[in-house]
C-alpha cells in the first residue's frame, strides 16, 4: 500500500479497477480523512463519448431498425383497437366525449383585443378549418383525429401541399401505421441549416403491408400524442391506462352473455317418482311445454300435479346478473375520460350528480379543448403565418337568454365588450362596420366612442 496523499483514494486508469491507498503511519484524529474508512469513494469514469450528453432515454439499439411500429411496447395498436370497440361501455364513453367536443362552437380571432381585424384573412382560414381535409366538415374531422387521441394517443395529420408548398389540406392518418424515428439523443429528428439550404431528415415512417412505405419529416407530418413520455417514442392513451379493468369487465360480459346463450340453468327442477322410465318422463316433459306454450295468464295459474311430483320441486336461484362491481368498473371507466358516470351508478340526489357533471367537464373536456387549440395555434402560426390569430371555443354554458341578454348589454354599453365580441358569444357572424370592432359607451345622446365619451359622474 502507498501513503495517504492529500486525503483521498488514488485511482487507477482502468474504470473498472480501483485502488485504495490507507494511512501507514499514526495521524491524530483531527487530520483523517473520511475517505479512508469506507467512503463513497469516486464514481466510476464514463466510458460514454461526450457527445452523449442530452440522450433523452435508454433506448434499444437499433430502434429505427422495427419493421413494426410499438415494436417494444407489451400492448399493441392493434389490440388497444380491439378493446376501445369491443366493450361497450369503454366504446360509449369515447362517443360521449367525441360528440361534447364535435358540437362546441369555435371562431378565428386576434390574440390581443383592440387590435385591427383582418377580416379577409380570418375568413380565409375559418373557410379553411371548416373543412380541414377538404372532404370532412370540422366535426367529422375533429371526431376522427379524437378517436386516434383516445384509443391509442397517436394522432397524425399529412400535411398536403400545393406545388409552392403552401398547406392545403391536413389529411387524418392511421397513427397505427406510423413508426417514430429517433436521433443519437433518442429525440425527433429536427430540420437543420446545411449549405444554405434546410435539410429536413425522416422522422417518421408509414409501416404498409409490413415494411417501411413512406417516409415523412416534421414538415410533411403533424405526429401529436397528448401524453407524451420521456422513456417512450409513443404517447399514452387512456384506453391504455384502463387497460387491466377494461379485460376484466370483457370478461364479466362474457359470462352474461354464455348465461344467455349456452346456460343450462333451468328455472326451476321438478322431480318425478323414481318409477318413471325416461320415456314417461320425455312424453310429461312435452306435456308440460305444450300446457303453457302461448298462454302466458295459464303460467300464474295453480296447477295440480300427481304427488310425488310436488314433493321434489326445486327453485333454482337466478345468478347476480348486476352488481355493486359493475358500477365500480363503470366508475374506472368513466374516471379516465372525466366523464360523469351518473347514467351508469344508481340514483344520487341532484346536487351531487350536477357538482360531478361540473367537475367532469372541466377536470376532462377542458385539457382536450385545450389541446385541439394548441394544435391548431400551431397551424396557424407555423403555417400561416398568423401568429397574431388564435383558435378559440364559444363558450357552451347554458345561460337564460334573458340573462345572457342582460350581460351583454351591460357591457356593451360601457365599452367593456365590442358588438362583435358579444356577437362571437353568441355564436354570430361578425359586423363588417368598423364600429363593431371598437368600444363604445351609452350616453343621453347614444353610443359613442370609448375615447370621446364623457367621465362618469
Amino acid at each position: 500500500m502507498s501513503e495517504r496523499g492529500a486525503g483521498r483514494p488514488k485511482w487507477s486508469l482502468n474504470p473498472y479497477e480501483v485502488s485504495l491507498s490507507f494511512a501507514t503511519r499514526q495521524t491524530a484524529p483531527s487530520q483523517e480523512s473520511a475517505w479512508d474508512w469506507f467512503g463513497p469513494l469516486d464514481p466510476i469514469a464514463p466510458g460514454a463519448p461526450a457527445d452523449v450528453a442530452g440522450r433523452q432515454w435508454d433506448y434499444q439499439a437499433g430502434f429505427n431498425l422495427a419493421l413494426q411500429p410499438r415494436p417494444y411496447e407489451p400492448v399493441t395498436f392493434s389490440t388497444l383497437r380491439s378493446l376501445a370497440d369491443n366493450f361497450d361501455l369503454l366504446r360509449l364513453v369515447i362517443e360521449t366525449r367525441k360528440d361534447q367536443i364535435a358540437r362546441l362552437a369555435w371562431s378565428i380571432k386576434p390574440r390581443q383585443t383592440g387590435v385591427a381585424r383582418d377580416q379577409a384573412r380570418v375568413d380565409a382560414l375559418t373557410t379553411f378549418f371548416h373543412r380541414p381535409d377538404g372532404i370532412h366538415g370540422w366535426a367529422e374531422w375533429v371526431r376522427m383525429l379524437l378517436e386516434e387521441l383516445f384509443v391509442i394517443d397517436a394522432p397524425a395529420l399529412y400535411m398536403q401541399r400545393n406545388r409552392v408548398g403552401q398547406l392545403i389540406a391536413l389529411m387524418p392518418l392511421d397513427g397505427a401505421t406510423i413508426k417514430p424515428v429517433i436521433d443519437a439523443w433518442g429525440r425527433r429528428p429536427e430540420p437543420y441549416q446545411e449549405g444554405g439550404q434546410t435539410i429536413h431528415p425522416v422522422a417518421y415512417q408509414q409501416i404498409l403491408k409490413g415494411f417501411p412505405a413512406v417516409d415523412y419529416s416534421t414538415r410533411d407530418l403533424l405526429y401529436r400524442p397528448r401524453n407524451p413520455r420521456v422513456n417512450k417514442a409513443y404517447g399514452f392513451s387512456p384506453v391504455e391506462q384502463v387497460l387491466t379493468t377494461v379485460n376484466i369487465a370483457l370478461r364479466r360480459q362474457l359470462f352474461l352473455m354464455d348465461y344467455f346463450t349456452d346456460g343450462n340453468i333451468p328455472d326451476s327442477l321438478i322431480g318425478v317418482p323414481e318409477t318413471w322410465t325416461p320415456d314417461q318422463i320425455a312424453s310429461y316433459q312435452k306435456y308440460w311445454d305444450a300446457y303453457f306454450s302461448g298462454d302466458l295468464a295459464r303460467r300464474r295459474r295453480a296447477k295440480f300435479v300427481p304427488g310425488g311430483v310436488a314433493k321434489t320441486f326445486i327453485q333454482t336461484k337466478e345468478p347476480e346478473l348486476k352488481s355493486a362491481f359493475d358500477e365500480w368498473l363503470a366508475r374506472i371507466v368513466c374516471f379516465a375520460f372525466s366523464v360523469s358516470p351518473q347514467a351508469l351508478v344508481q340514483s344520487m340526489n341532484r346536487s351531487t350528480a350536477e357538482t360531478q357533471k361540473d367537475l367532469s367537464q372541466e377536470e376532462g373536456l377542458v385539457p382536450i379543448l385545450l389541446w385541439v387549440k394548441s394544435l391548431v395555434d400551431h397551424l396557424l402560426a407555423c403555417e400561416f403565418g398568423a401568429a397574431d390569430l388564435e383558435f378559440a371555443w364559444t363558450p357552451a354554458d347554458t345561460i337564460d337568454p334573458q340573462v345572457q341578454e342582460s350581460i351583454l348589454s351591460s357591457f356593451t354599453s360601457r365599452g367593456i365588450l365590442t358588438i362583435n365580441e358579444a356577437r362571437a358569444a353568441l355564436g354570430r357572424i361578425p359586423l363588417a362596420d368598423p364600429s363593431a370592432d371598437q368600444p363604445l359607451a351609452l350616453t343621453a345622446t347614444g353610443y359613442v366612442p370609448i375615447s370621446s365619451a364623457p367621465p362618469a359622474a
